[in-house]
């Protein structure tokens, strides 16, 4: 029960970190699509690719923090924000931003948590057994 709770409470918290990431970005969503790909102007990444990724961006970390919080395809959702922070790690290399890849590392490790103890996964929106299955 302890796990379950935990698990809970940590896709919970992944949750609310990246839709509060993306409800403070989408507002304001030309402002931050503009200064990331100012950001990105010493990488060799292309500067339109940048601005694309950087307004999907917000939505996109929108969408998987609302599937986290609600435990709704939660699978797919760890999955999802696995492979942001993935891309996010791989941009960040390129223009040397280790401070932000440190930080980055910190949420691939709460991924890997989420991800290896899925069957911790009982308080859910999108959950097939009972809650009261440990």
């Amino acid at each position: 029960m302890n796990k379950n709770i935990a698990y809970f409470l940590l896709r919970i918290s992944m949750g609310v970190n990246l839709l509060g990431h993306g409800l403070a970005r989408i507002p304001k969503l030309s402002v931050f699509a503009e200064g990331m790909t100012k950001g990105f102007e010493k990488s060799w990444l292309p500067q339109p690719s940048v601005y694309l990724f950087s307004t999907t961006l917000p939505f996109l970390e929108f969408i998987i923090g609302a599937l986290l919080i609600l435990g709704f395809r939660t699978r797919w959702a760890n999955f999802a924000g696995a492979g942001l922070i993935i891309m996010l790690l791989f941009g960040s290399s390129t223009v040397e931003n280790w401070e932000a890849m440190g930080i980055q590392m910190i949420y691939a490790l709460f991924f890997y948590i989420l991800i290896s103890r899925i069957e911790d996964n009982c308080y859910a929106l999108g959950q097939k057994k009972s809650f009261h299955t440990k």
